[in-house]
């Protein structure tokens, strides 16, 4: 029966620095195989050799992969988040619009009803004030 004082204190710590060693290894695996995929400008060769790379020779693998590709790797992920920021940026100027545009857009579509005679000058007060106090 293996108790606490059988596992030295320093054999612990080493047990945690492998651990940790190890999380760290498969999280750059994950990322680096992550930028092999979305990568356009290399084809399915390429692709799977640098797999086989980092499987059959894992440490070396990455460490040259990280090596090789530093710079391009920081370069996608900055057109990446830059993409998601320009679709987001649409995405909220498109609802924006569609929601009317604010007390701006109330008060306008209100001023032409106005204007074609629809509706009376109290009745656009009306709108204009509701549109003021709502926002």
């Amino acid at each position: 029966m293996v108790i606490a004082a059988d596992y030295p204190f320093l054999d612990v710590l080493w047990t945690m620095i492998i651990f940790f060693a190890w999380i760290v290894y498969i999280w750059m695996i994950v990322i680096i195989l992550t930028d092999v995929f979305r990568r356009r400008d290399i084809g399915g060769w390429s692709k799977a050799a640098w797999c086989v790379f980092m499987i059959v020779l894992p440490f070396i693998g990455v460490l040259t992969y990280l090596i090789a590709q530093h710079d391009g790797m920081a370069q996608r992920n900055m057109e990446t988040a830059q993409a998601q920021q320009r679709q987001f940026d649409e995405h909220v100027k498109a609802v924006a619009a569609r929601e009317g545009g604010g007390p701006a857009s109330e008060i306008e579509k209100g001023r032409q009803l106005l204007d074609k005679g629809a509706i009376t000058q109290a009745e656009f007060d009306a709108i204009k004030a509701k549109a003021l106090a709502a926002h």
